[in-house]
C-alpha cells in the first residue's frame, strides 16, 4: 500500500484524540496515591498493550525483535527512557495548568523538538528546505507553533480571571502558571525524544515491514514493534520512579485497599472523591471498598489502554505520510492540542473567563485544526512527486 497523506491525518487525529482522553479515567479513581494508579496505567499502556496488539497483528514478532540490530534495540531503549522522564513531569503539568493550557504549552515544545530535530540530524533538512512540499509542511510546523502560543497567552489571561473557587470546581486547586510553565518547559524537551526513539528503531519497521508482506498483510502495522521497545524504556524509567515514592510512602498497601491521597487532583474537589465509606460499617472507615477498589484497577487500566491507542494510531498514520514522515509528530502533536482543548471546554475549564480569552482559545484551536490541513497537503504534494511504477519484489521472511 502506499502513502495516503489524508488518510494519515484520519489516523493521527484518531491517536491524538485517545492522548487527550486518557486522563479523563483517572478523574473516576479514588482514595489513590499517584505512584499507584500511575504504576497500573503504565503497565497497562507500556507493557500489556503493545505486546497483545503487536502479537496479534504482526507475525514473527519475537523473531523480528531477535534479528533487531542492537544498536536500534540500545538507541529505541535509550531514548525511550528518556522520554519517560517527560512523562513523569508532564502530569505535574496538568496538575498546575490544567488539561487544556498544559497540553498546549508542553506538547507545543514537544512538537518543535521532536518535529525538527530528527531532519537536522540526520541531515535530511537540507532537501526539505529545498522542496515545495517540504516548504509547505515546514509552514504547517510554523502554524502549529503559532496555535501554541495564542493557546498560552489564553492560559495567562486565564489566570488572571477565574476565581479559585471556579478553579477548584473544575478539578484545578493547585493551579500555578509560574510552576506549571517551569515543569512543562521540561516535560515538552523531555517528551519529544520519543520521536527519537522512534527513528532510532526504524530498521525494527523494516524487519516487520518484510515479515508482514511475505505473510501477505498489510504493512500498516510494521512500527508496532518499534512501539514495544521504546516504550520498555519508557515503563523502565517509570517503574523505578513509581517504585521509589511506593516505598518512600509506604503506599503498596493501597494496592490491597488501603485508603491514600490524590497529590494531582485527578478528581473535582467534591465530598465523595475522597470519601467512600459506610458510615454503617465500620470496616470500611479505614479501607477502600472492594467495588471501588476494583473501580481503581479498572479506570487506571483504561487510561493505560486509551494511551497507548494514540501511538498505536500514530503508528499507522506515519506509515501513509510518505518520504516526510518526520511530519507525522506535528500532527499528532497538534491533534493531542485539539482534543484537549476540547476536553477543557467540555469540563468548563474556561468558564468564567472573558470573551477575549475564549477568542484566543477559538483561535488557537482554528489555527491547530488549519495546522494539520496544511501539513497534510504538503505531504500528499510530495507522495505526487514520488509516484512512480515500481515492479513487484518477492519478499522473503525472517526465518
Amino acid at each position: 500500500m502506499g502513502p495516503n497523506p489524508f488518510i494519515g491525518v484520519i489516523y493521527h487525529w484518531i491517536g491524538g484524540f485517545a492522548s487527550a482522553t486518557n486522563f479523563i479515567p483517572f478523574r473516576g479513581i479514588k482514595r489513590w496515591s499517584w505512584e499507584i494508579y500511575w504504576l497500573i496505567q503504565g503497565v497497562a499502556a507500556w507493557l500489556i498493550a503493545p505486546m497483545v496488539l503487536a502479537s496479534l497483528l504482526v507475525p514473527n514478532l519475537f523473531g523480528i525483535l531477535h534479528a533487531a540490530p542492537n544498536s536500534s534495540i540500545f538507541y529505541a531503549l535509550l531514548w525511550g527512557a528518556l522520554w519517560g522522564v517527560g512523562g513523569l513531569t508532564f502530569g505535574l503539568a496538568i496538575r498546575y495548568l490544567g488539561i487544556a493550557l498544559g497540553y498546549a504549552i508542553a506538547l507545543g515544545l514537544c512538537t518543535a523538538f521532536g518535529t525538527l530535530i530528527p531532519p537536522i540530524y540526520d541531515g535530511s533538512i537540507h532537501t526539505i528546505i529545498h522542496e515545495a512540499s517540504g516548504q509547505i509542511i515546514l509552514l504547517g510546523v510554523l502554524v502549529c507553533l503559532i496555535a501554541v502560543a495564542v493557546n498560552g497567552a489564553a492560559g495567562w489571561s486565564k489566570e488572571n480571571e477565574i476565581t479559585p473557587e471556579e478553579k477548584a470546581e473544575a478539578g484545578e486547586t493547585d493551579f500555578s502558571f509560574g510552576k506549571g510553565i517551569a515543569v512543562a518547559v521540561f516535560a515538552g524537551i523531555m517528551s519529544s525524544f520519543f520521536a527519537f526513539g522512534l527513528k532510532a528503531g526504524a530498521p525494527i519497521g523494516a524487519l516487520a515491514k518484510t515479515e508482514l508482506l511475505a505473510h501477505n498483510k498489510l504493512d500498516l502495522f510494521q512500527n508496532l514493534p518499534v512501539l514495544i521497545v521504546v516504550l520498555w524504556g519508557g515503563f523502565a524509567t517509570n517503574f523505578i520512579w513509581s517504585a521509589i515514592l511506593i516505598i518512600k510512602n509506604g503506599s503498596h498497601r493501597q494496592f490491597a485497599g488501603e485508603p491514600g491521597i490524590n497529590p494531582m487532583r485527578a478528581t473535582h474537589a467534591s465530598g465523595d472523591t475522597l470519601v467512600d465509606f459506610d458510615p454503617l460499617d465500620p470496616s470500611t472507615y479505614d479501607r477502600i471498598a472492594p467495588k471501588t477498589l476494583f473501580a481503581n484497577y479498572i479506570f487506571a487500566g483504561m487510561a493505560g489502554v486509551i494511551w497507548y491507542f494514540q501511538f498505536f494510531f500514530y503508528s499507522m498514520g506515519q506509515t501513509k505520510m510518505g518520504k516526510y514522515d518526520f511530519s507525522s509528530w506535528t500532527l499528532h502533536m497538534a491533534s493531542i492540542i485539539i482534543f484537549a482543548t476540547l476536553w477543557g471546554l467540555i469540563l468548563k475549564e474556561w468558564r468564567g473567563t472573558s470573551r477575549r480569552t475564549k477568542l484566543l482559545v477559538t483561535a488557537g484551536l482554528f489555527l491547530l485544526v488549519s495546522s494539520t490541513f496544511v501539513v497534510g497537503y504538503g505531504n500528499y504534494l510530495k507522495a505526487n512527486q514520488d509516484s512512480s511504477v515500481i515492479a513487484p519484489v518477492k519478499v522473503t521472511s525472517i526465518k
